[in-house]
């Protein structure tokens, strides 16, 4: 047991460590490459917002309810009831998120103000902050999945795939500032779409270890669940 805790310990802290190191060079190459400008804080902007819902939909306030239910029904429910329950779940995530980051995309531009104020009385600052909302949105959406998906391998004793996620959300960002950046217009857009692609990456990511533990289930619909309601 204690082997067991120290190893799963261990695997966290490095891939942890190695996300934030990745983050650091991330932060370090963006400065370089678009500096301090009216772009790079439309970014920012951009990409803040999606991050702070992310606490309500993922890592944060879903995870501490979904969890010690899926523990319970890990623990006291036959594997068939468990899995009913992580597709019910999956199915009743999915649908808030769809329907609030469609909420969230078309009206970007009242988001935007709301989060910026100081952006309403600069026309390019807003405008390429709306158009990079659109972009970095459904990225929560992807990541509150990937959250969701990390939670259930937890349950399961899978802790490096959910641990190593991150990593991948830095190295694909520091890709799309080196090599996809020059291909568009305005650069900084390209960082929009990393963050993008990096949501898709880190939820299909952690697939293949859902299969093999028969915990890849298509999502269904089911409200009246009892534990879905919890």
């Amino acid at each position: 047991m204690q082997k067991s805790l120290f190893r799963s310990t261990t695997l966290v802290s490095g891939m942890t460590f190695m996300s934030r190191v990745l983050g650091l060079v991330r932060d370090v190459l963006i400065a370089q490459i678009f500096g301090a400008t009216a772009a790079i804080d439309a970014f920012y902007v951009a990409f803040r917002i999606p991050n702070f819902m992310r606490a309500l939909f993922a890592e944060g306030a879903f995870s501490q309810a979904f969890v010690p239910v899926l523990s319970e029904y890990r623990e006291l429910k036959t594997p068939e009831e468990l899995r009913q329950f992580v597709a019910r779940m999956q199915g009743a995530l999915l649908l808030s998120l769809v329907l609030l980051v469609t909420f969230c995309i078309i009206f970007a531009p009242t988001i935007a103000v709301l989060f910026a104020p100081g952006f309403a009385d600069e026309p390019y600052r807003l405008s390429l902050t709306i158009e990079m909302l659109r972009i970095t949105f459904p990225y929560l959406l992807l990541i509150s999945m990937a959250a969701f998906c990390g939670s259930v391998l937890n349950s399961h004793g899978s802790f490096g795939p959910p641990a190593f996620a991150p990593v991948l959300l830095n190295a694909i960002m520091i890709i799309a500032a080196l090599w996809l950046s020059p291909h568009f217009s305005e650069p900084v857009v390209a960082l929009a779409v990393g963050v993008f692609i990096a949501g898709i990456c880190q939820f299909l990511f952690q697939i293949p270890f859902l299969h093999v533990k028969q915990l890849f289930i298509l999502p269904k619909l089911v409200w009246k669940d009892p534990g879905v309601r919890r």
